[in-house]
């Protein structure tokens, strides 16, 4: 499965597509760290938003915490919108377990109690642990669970996918 060839820049187009369909005028969209903060910051730019855009981590409410603890945790949580009664749109890079929904969930509500939360990945690549389900996906696709799929930027922004393992 190494010869996986995902063209991320499309991916991101068409999520730009779904994010602008599923969106109200007051969403507030919340990208979850790393790869989800960069679609977020992105999406905002390109739909012409106004305001802060959200970056969520997941590091304090994993429940591999005590394997992992803060290593790799990189970007921490800035929300500075008053989440209560908030439509969030939640942005993330690949879907897998459900696991890091979960946790970042469990953050966002330490902030407050949204009016509502949406899903949108760039790539569900399917496997879940829990039961969680993007309300939009640009690509799903099926990789063995020994390799990895990553979301990677270089300096002029531009998005592609690391495939490990």
């Amino acid at each position: 499965m190494s010869n996986l060839v995902l063209d991320a820049e499309a991916l991101y187009r068409e999520l730009l597509r779904g994010v602008q369909q599923m969106r109200a005028p007051d969403t507030r969209l919340v990208g979850i760290t790393s790869g989800g903060a960069w679609l977020a910051e992105r999406l905002h730019k390109d739909l012409g938003l106004t305001g802060e855009v959200g970056v969520i981590s997941s590091a304090m409410h994993r429940d591999d915490f005590a394997k992992r603890g803060l290593s790799g945790a990189g970007q921490q949580t800035q929300l500075r919108f008053d989440v209560n009664d908030s439509h969030i749109v939640l942005l993330d890079d690949v879907l897998y377990t459900g696991r890091t929904i979960r946790a970042v969930l469990n953050e966002l509500f330490d902030y407050g109690r949204p009016a509502s939360v949406k899903l949108a990945v760039l790539v569900d690549r399917g496997g879940r642990e829990l039961p969680v389900q993007a309300d939009y996906a640009a690509a799903r696709v099926t990789i063995p669970a020994a390799q990895s799929l990553a979301l990677a930027r270089d300096d002029a922004g531009k998005f592609s996918f690391k495939v490990e393992g």
